[in-house]
């Protein structure tokens, strides 16, 4: 298994009227929670906007990195810090990484 097999890129976990055309957020807990249970561990990079991790059983870590901007470095060595603490603790291990849109930042 490649480290990108187990990296999903998706946009931002959506609830309301923006669920009706992005990624509504039960749906991601659902196959999140169906193919990868107790292995994943959300990223949300969007510094805009959260949402509640209750949905992600509160393994979401938040870096606060604004669109169209490049991330402090500071911000950078922690959050490659923590994908590697997360990631060496079991080979199942996922994360699943999102900004708003899913591929600016």
């Amino acid at each position: 298994v490649s480290s990108t097999d187990r990296i999903i890129a998706m946009s931002f976990p959506s609830s309301g009227k923006q669920s009706f055309y992005r990624n509504p957020i039960e749906e991601v807990a659902r196959f999140l929670d169906t193919k990868h249970a107790d292995h994943y561990k959300v990223y949300n990079l969007c510094s805009e906007k959260g949402y509640d991790p209750k949905y992600f059983h509160y393994r979401v870590e938040r870096i606060f990195i604004d669109d169209h901007n490049v991330p402090a470095l500071q911000d950078m060595l922690k959050f490659t810090a923590s994908v590697r603490e997360w990631m060496s603790q079991d080979e199942k291990n996922i994360i699943a990484i999102h900004c708003k849109g899913g591929k600016g930042r």
